[in-house]
């Protein structure tokens, strides 16, 4: 049953910096570092210039304003505000069977263009003569097509991450928060669970990190290394499974938990509805348990949905970002049912300005200055649905720990019903279920689940 609790969100934050005597980024005392200073602890804390200072507001904007710019691309608006992007002259076609050499070739005769890549029955053509929507009503009157939709981009979720004190005084106000140390009494981890990371790679030297990897994949270039050149999946992968008690960085929310870095988004912090859709198979097939999704768009996509849909009956949790618009407008994947949607919270316990909202939003998390590890060997602070979803994918990490046994829709049904009720009584448009409760989600994971048919596993998937 859930709980309402009443949380002193800003004066636990002020007593708890009051007594952090140490940092989080530090290094043995004898072994001094170049732009370190100590405390009259003894303990090393880096200074500023190893900390990456981002203004990820302006970052933001920069990307929309290169898509918005950029020929070859179309924008989609929404409403006033909301807009999606596409690239021109492309197509993303699912034939109803594998398409023969012959066909493939009297295709790219018609659109007089080629094959840029394809999965599976999904192929993306790129015509030197036809605009998107003539070449997708040339698909759909040829006879093999399950369907043709434009080649969307997809874009990192994250605003404005300044280094301020919070961050200077290396004090992760996001853990406690959430019961994560009462949680890590019950479970810290389990090193056979792996959480994919869907995003732009991850930092593979990092020292916070290097220690927590498994064989990953550059969606991108599939003989290059998924190396983060952004930052954005790095600060991702810290927030959950940053090297835990190592006196050194940032605390993850699984201490033994491993992280499988997929890139699919590239530098400029973008990328295909395609390239995401088969970094989510790929992830799938090679053993993740949950996917985290720290990424979107207003536009739904088939070939993506079919990705997500393939995760949901391969038994992966995934979570996905909201959207950092103030927006009521879906985003997806966030808003596909099988996928828990994340809002962001500050630390008073109120929705993030910036956060999407709407009736698909599932749970709330913090999202606001979050400290974690950034690509080039630093650490930063940033704000984001982008940060929110982490957490929760933590979660369902430590859950899966817990109780390795667990369907996926039994992991997402103790996060929802564990939640600490914000706003509105009961499920409402700005926190969903509430707050994640990690404690109480994993004091619940251990007790023995209820069995759920096949008519009620359908009648929760329609509820949620």
């Amino acid at each position: 049953m859930r709980r309402t609790k009443v949380i002193f969100l800003g004066s636990a934050l002020i007593l708890l910096l009051a007594l952090t005597a140490g940092g989080v980024f530090r290094n043995d005392a004898d072994q001094k570092e170049p732009g370190a200073r100590t405390h009259s602890s003894g303990q090393q804390v880096m200074m500023a210039r190893s900390m990456a200072k981002v203004n990820n507001v302006k970052m933001g904007e920069k990307i929309k304003n290169q898509l918005d710019t950029q020929e070859e691309v179309t924008l989609i608006f929404h409403n006033k505000k909301d807009t999606s992007h596409y690239y021109d002259h492309e197509a993303t076609v699912d034939f109803v069977k594998e398409p023969s050499v012959e066909e493939i070739d009297e295709i790219t005769r018609d659109i007089k263009g080629w094959v840029i890549k394809h999965l599976n029955s999904i192929y993306i053509f790129r015509s030197t003569v036809m605009e998107t929507p003539e070449m997708i009503e040339y698909f759909n009157q040829r006879k093999n097509i399950e369907y043709s939709e434009p080649n969307f981009i997809l874009m990192q979720n994250e605003v404005n991450g300044p280094n301020d004190l919070l961050y200077q005084e290396n004090y992760q106000w996001n853990l406690p928060v959430i019961g994560t140390e009462q949680g890590w009494m019950v479970t810290r981890g389990n090193e056979e669970i792996e959480i994919a990371i869907v995003d732009t790679g991850v930092d593979l030297d990092h020292p916070d990190l290097r220690n927590r990897l498994v064989k990953g994949y550059n969606v991108i270039d599939d003989k290059a290394e998924p190396d983060d050149d952004n930052g954005h999946g790095t600060h991702v992968a810290g927030i959950i499974a940053s090297e835990t008690d190592n006196n050194e960085g940032v605390a993850g929310m699984t201490w033994f938990s491993k992280i499988m870095p997929v890139k699919a988004m590239g530098a400029k912090g973008y990328g295909t509805t395609f390239d995401i859709a088969k970094g989510i198979v790929w992830a799938v097939d090679h053993g993740a348990d949950v996917i985290n999704l720290s990424l979107g768009n207003y536009q739904p996509s088939k070939v993506l949905e079919e990705a997500v849909r393939y995760a949901y009956k391969k038994n992966v949790v995934m979570v996905s970002a909201a959207g950092n618009d103030g927006s009521d407008q879906p985003t997806y994947p966030s808003a596909y049912p099988e996928v828990l949607s994340v809002a962001a919270v500050d630390y008073n316990g109120n929705r993030a300005s910036f956060s999407n909202y709407g009736d698909y939003i599932d749970i709330a998390a913090p999202g606001v200055y979050i400290p974690s590890t950034y690509f080039n060997e630093q650490y930063a602070a940033l704000s984001g649905t982008s940060m929110a979803a982490p957490h929760v994918a933590g979660l369902a990490a430590l859950i899966k720990s817990a109780n390795p046994d667990l369907k996926s829709s039994q992991v997402i049904r103790i996060i929802e019903n564990s939640a600490i009720d914000l706003g509105e009584q009961g499920k409402d448009i700005n926190y969903g279920n509430g707050l994640i409760d990690v404690n109480s989600a994993l004091q619940e994971a251990t007790k023995k689940q209820p069995n759920i048919s096949n008519q009620e596993k359908s009648l929760f998937d329609w509820l949620k």
